[in-house]
């Protein structure tokens, strides 16, 4: 048995399953789990809404159950942090989607700090995104550099003082986040995506 197979008799007769990477959705027909029945569709969440909604009416109209029209999230994969809620509205799942397709798992991580319906807030992404980095203080060092804040002590300090002066690097990371100029959300692999201005 297949992996589609196997997924497909998991989740009853008449799933469609679709294997592809990325974000995805299993939607429920409400009337067919009530009568004690698994009928539902695995989506690609990447899709334009009104694609979603088609299929999702597809499925339903193959229903035997008379008048199915409510469905609810029963599962999903791809979306990293989020807890996408089984009445979680379509569109905002598949505008999330889209992000993760486009942007990559950073995108998901915004998504689980600002609300997955607030789209004004997901729509700022770009503008807050700082980077992936292996740790905040990592960061705190990259602005040190770009700011060129080491260059200029260097410039005035005389060097025979240069080796007694330290930057508090990890005190600066830690006012970054507490102050709330940044908010940084842990990786799987241990590093952390960065936002800038979100809390």
């Amino acid at each position: 048995m297949n992996e589609a197979e196997q997924v497909s008799k998991e989740r009853g007769a008449g799933a469609e399953v679709s294997l592809s990477p990325g974000p995805r959705i299993y939607v429920a027909s409400l009337g067919d789990y009530n009568a004690g029945r698994l009928r539902g569709i695995w989506l690609d969440a990447t899709l334009a809404d009104d694609e979603l909604a088609q299929a999702v009416q597809a499925m339903l109209a193959t229903s035997p159950e008379p008048g199915a029209e409510e469905v609810a999230i029963h599962d999903y994969e791809g979306f990293g942090p989020i807890r996408l809620h089984e009445y979680a509205s379509l569109s905002s799942v598949a505008y999330i989607g889209r992000g993760i397709g486009e942007h990559g798992p950073a995108f998901a991580h915004w998504a689980s700090i600002v609300g997955i319906e607030d789209l004004d807030a997901l729509g700022r992404f770009e503008d807050a995104y700082r980077g992936q980095f292996g740790s905040v203080e990592e960061y705190a060092e990259s602005l040190i550099e770009d700011f060129g804040w080491q260059r200029e002590l260097d410039d005035v300090i005389p060097e025979f003082f240069q080796p007694y002066l330290h930057f508090d690097v990890e005190a600066f990371a830690r006012d970054l986040e507490l102050s709330g100029d940044i908010t940084a959300s842990p990786t799987e692999s241990g590093g952390v995506y960065v936002f800038e201005g979100t809390v």
